[in-house]
């Protein structure tokens, strides 16, 4: 286990927004929930765990932006490119909006089967299935 990541923790900006968006998709991939609180909420899969906390007040004055320093995206393993196909589909009935959908579902590249979409605080996610050999 040495050097597996144990757990990622991540505040957002709404709580509820976060847990709503988040507790389908991980839950989908195969996490259970793990921890609540009144602040926060974790999903865990094996020994790895997802935080979501509120932001306090005083730190939401300015917004997460990937493209700033820090943590660009979080990107998931599928067993397949139909469960990549039915994630695309939930998403789009939830109006999530498909981010690169001009090259979607290939805009890894020929060989990278993915959906890549945001968050409700714009943070990337990306869930990709196995290369074919």
């Amino acid at each position: 286990m040495q050097g597996m990541i144990h757990h990622i923790e991540l505040y957002v900006s709404d709580l509820r927004k976060s847990v709503r968006f988040w507790g389908w998709l991980l839950e989908e991939l195969g996490y259970s929930v793990y921890q609540k609180w009144e602040q926060g909420q974790s999903w865990k899969l094996g020994e790895t765990y997802l935080v979501f906390v509120q932001t306090e007040e005083r730190f939401l004055e300015i917004p997460y932006h990937r493209k700033r320093v820090g943590l660009n995206h979080l990107a998931f393993h599928v067993s397949s490119r139909d469960k990549v196909d039915e994630i695309t589909e939930k998403l789009s009935k939830q109006k999530v909006k498909i981010l690169y959908q001009d090259k979607h579902p290939y805009a890894g590249g020929e060989n990278y089967y993915a959906v890549f979409f945001e968050d409700p605080d714009r943070m990337k996610v990306e869930v990709v299935a196995p290369t074919k050999p």
